[in-house]
């Protein structure tokens, strides 16, 4: 039978490949990963759940059972996944989107984010985009006019006030130090 399970902290097509590998060298019948969830085949659910449980353990990840932190962790996604392509177009509201991608009413998914992190779905969205703009400060290949369009911000000193209020420095400070100081996405809260 084929089951599905979701994995928390899956944020990069890195996370798909270790997932994959370290469960195909355990064993288990992988169907299909993507970032959160993995697709297996299985005849005993309980044991393929303890391997897959120790696996995911070792390597930084976290089966999630519960249906709320599913839905909060496919909120996740859904904006790592939009900042993966720029330059960000956003097609109406973000309230919008994942309204129409999680098929659940965005009060629903909103009340359900910040109760479980503690954070809204908006100042969690910003936190990833500045995170974007510093790898992309940090590739120099675009000046920080050409950051703040790609990020769909309506101007650069926005993105700007944001940037300094989120890290403590102005981006011309960061662009200076010419330091990783990035936090991980699956660190973000």
């Amino acid at each position: 039978m084929i089951k599905n399970y979701f994995i928390k902290n899956m944020v990069c097509d890195r996370c798909i490949k270790v997932v994959r590998d370290e469960l195909i060298n355990e064993g288990i019948a992988v169907k299909e990963v993507l970032l959160g969830s993995v697709s297996v085949e299985t005849e005993d659910e309980v044991a393929t759940q303890v391997i897959m449980e120790k696996v995911l353990s070792e390597n930084g990840f976290m089966l999630i059972t519960n249906a709320e932190f599913i839905l909060v962790e496919k909120v996740k996604l859904e904006l790592i996944k939009l900042l993966e392509d720029l330059p960000l177009n956003l097609d109406g509201k973000l309230s919008g989107l994942l309204a129409s991608k999680l098929n659940s009413d965005y009060s629903k998914i909103s009340k359900m984010f910040s109760s479980t992190e503690k954070l809204t779905i908006e100042k969690y969205f910003i936190k990833l985009k500045i995170e974007k703009a510093k790898e992309l400060i940090q590739a120099k290949e675009l000046n920080f006019t050409e950051i703040s369009q790609h990020l769909d911000y309506s101007n650069m000193n926005y993105l700007s006030r944001q940037f300094k209020n989120e890290t403590g420095l102005s981006m011309s400070a960061y662009k200076d130090l010419n330091k990783n100081f990035r936090i991980s996405l699956d660190q973000i809260l």
